[in-house]
């Protein structure tokens, strides 16, 4: 009974409990509200991403209404291991948020952050779940309206600047996003994904449909930060608060792809996107990206800002392998999501603890701290050896898959760029590994401490995780192949 009803209950519950969280007293109750609920949805996430590992497709009917005239919640292994991640990451973050956001937010402040953040976590989960399109842009708008109130709480008041770039951009993505819903559903009378993909290959060629696709696709860009369309991201994860920073990077942008996966092969089909350019605007727009933003990265005096530009160069591989249009492509597209989650979280949990101790990440700020703080400098360490691609890192799976999908098309110029990639990745991490260990540390009244256990142990499961997954791929690579498989790409 309970397996029936897992999509519905990992909507419902964090949109029952954020209200109930805003209306409670200051203090710790908000935060153990959220951690009871992000701790519940990892569970049923693990539970349904059990159920649906060997193939196999969860179906909810919304109010008794068979689809495609009722929204359904349609759950297959990519959207499982989507919400997995999204579930995980909340889950861990909540026990790191409990010192974090004492600091950073005022105290009258944190039943509405925790409330926010339980919408935010709702909206992202229900995008996972839902099998309805224009009920997708519902959930993306719920997270999207949160972020920009977490955001706005961050200590410099520049965040609320960047929450407003954020929420004019967001906007932007959100009106050509929903442009492309109703151009859809005026050709076809249906919001159902799956009855979308069934109809639609009779009306290929008509020019509402592919007006209907780029619109969807500038939208989905705009909020998944793809290059050009990423100036709203850096300032966003620079100036949020710390623990929200976590949450964003770890999850919202792999979200975004999640729904740029679908909307390409659920809602058009593969057939579709051989008749049109989308792979080569992919390929172009990615290798761009990658080289872009790493470059941007190295010049960064924050480091933070330095992680942002990373996140757009990690964006970057990930629309690569949907660009190269194989199996192996989307399946290095997907094993990267997941790894991609687990490396910046450490690596901004890391840089949420310096935020705790010393209260800023600027560079000049943070010299000589990796001596004072150890073990926060190595997670940054692992985490960053993960994010070059270094072998027994989660990291080095995706990128050697994606090397992989680039040969098998003898693609050479595009396997070269994933290489330049991790150089670079090199360079802007030495950045920071010479600032934190190398670089005298600043002249302060006491010496700093450790991190407290609350946000070293969070931590560290994520550095974990990268080592266990570099090891281990079993899991992000097995699901990930079910998953091509279900998209309908199958071979080069």
């Amino acid at each position: 009974m309970i397996e029936e009803n897992l999509s519905l209950l990992l909507v419902a519950i964090p949109l029952v409990a954020a209200p109930i969280t805003a209306l409670l007293p200051a203090g710790r109750l908000p935060w153990l509200s959220a951690l009871l609920v992000t701790c519940l949805s990892l569970l049923l996430a693990s539970w349904q991403l059990w159920v649906v590992a060997d193939g196999s497709i969860i179906s909810y009917e919304l109010g008794g209404w068979a689809p495609p005239w009722g929204i359904e919640y349609r759950i297959d292994a990519l959207n499982a291991l989507v919400a997995l991640i999204v579930a995980g990451i909340g889950a861990i973050t909540l026990p790191y948020a409990l010192r974090s956001v004492a600091q950073e937010v005022p105290e009258h402040q944190t039943p509405y952050f925790y409330a926010a953040f339980l919408l935010c976590f709702d909206g992202l989960l229900g995008i996972t779940q839902t099998g309805d399109i224009f009920n997708l842009f519902v959930f993306l708008e719920i997270s999207s309206l949160s972020s920009y109130a977490l955001i706005s709480m961050g200590q410099n008041r520049r965040a609320l600047t960047a929450a407003y770039q954020y929420l004019i951009m967001g906007t932007i993505g959100a009106t050509f996003l929903l442009i492309g819903i109703g151009l859809v559903y005026s050709e076809t009378g249906t919001l159902n994904m799956v009855d979308l993909h069934n109809r639609l290959p009779a009306i290929f060629d008509h020019r509402t449909v592919h007006t209907a696709f780029a619109f969807m696709l500038v939208g989905i860009s705009l909020k998944l930060a793809l290059f050009p369309l990423h100036l709203w991201l850096p300032n966003a994860y620079t100036y949020a608060p710390s623990a929200m920073t976590v949450f964003l990077a770890a999850t919202a942008t792999k979200v975004a792809v999640y729904v740029m996966l679908r909307t390409v092969y659920t809602v058009f089909s593969n057939q579709f996107v051989q008749i049109t350019p989308t792979e080569v605007v992919f390929l172009l727009l990615g290798m761009a990206g990658i080289l872009y933003a790493s470059v941007a990265a190295i010049y960064q005096p924050d480091a933070k800002r330095l992680l942002a530009y990373s996140s757009i160069a990690q964006i970057g591989y990930m629309v690569l392998g949907i660009g190269l249009g194989s199996a192996l492509g989307l399946t290095a597209t997907i094993v990267h999501v997941f790894n991609h989650a687990l490396m910046k979280g450490a690596l901004f949990m890391a840089l949420g603890a310096m935020v705790y101790r010393v209260g800023s990440t600027r560079m000049h700020k943070i010299r000589g701290l990796g001596r004072q703080m150890p073990w926060t400098f190595a997670a940054i360490f692992i985490a960053g050896l993960s994010l070059i691609g270094v072998p027994g890192t989660a990291g080095f799976i995706s990128k050697w898959y994606l090397v992989l999908a680039a040969i098998e098309q003898q693609s050479w110029l595009i396997a070269m760029i994933i290489l330049a990639g991790s150089l670079l990745a090199v360079a802007y991490m030495w950045n920071l590994i010479e600032a934190l260990f190398f670089q005298q540390p600043e002249p302060r009244a006491e010496p700093v401490r450790e991190a407290p256990l609350s946000m070293l142990v969070p931590m560290w499961l994520l550095v974990i995780a990268n080592i266990w997954f570099g090891l281990d791929t079993g899991l992000t690579v097995g699901i990930a192949e079910t998953a091509v498989q279900l998209l309908g790409v199958n071979g080069t």
